[in-house]
């Protein structure tokens, strides 16, 4: 499995405070969905940022709602505010999460600095 850089925005949502980083890490979601029943959805991440991530989810979630996201490797735990509903997906939705309270080091990945793109002048070289 590799992994891509992408920056910019996409949705609207402004500047992004961290580069993400398209990987696929297993998680499980829960919390209450949009009917007031509790939901525990496993999936994996599409993209992840030091913020949090984008996840493909069948609940029906809201923009505000509260959720908690476990990583299924390390099993930590991270309560998170949904603040991107996005396209569905057959029967799933991209729904990005963003941590309530920081934590830099849930993804045990560290993140590139801003200007680390692939078009950035010494990327051929590193390849």
């Amino acid at each position: 499995m590799g992994t891509t850089t992408s920056g910019g925005s996409s949705g609207g949502a402004g500047r992004r405070r961290s580069q993400r980083v398209l990987v696929q890490v297993a998680v499980t979601v829960t919390g209450t969905d949009g009917q007031k029943g509790k939901f525990e959805e496993e999936t994996e991440t599409l993209a992840i940022n030091a913020h949090g991530a984008l996840v493909l989810l069948s609940a029906p979630l809201s923009t505000g709602q509260k959720v908690t996201l476990k990583h299924k490797k390390t099993m930590e735990e991270q309560e998170c505010a949904v603040v991107f509903l996005g396209p569905q997906k057959g029967r799933k939705a991209e729904v990005g999460l963003e941590f309530c309270a920081p934590r830099p080091a849930f993804w045990r990945v560290a993140f590139p600095p801003e200007d680390w793109t692939p078009r950035h002048p010494e990327a051929r070289r590193a390849q």
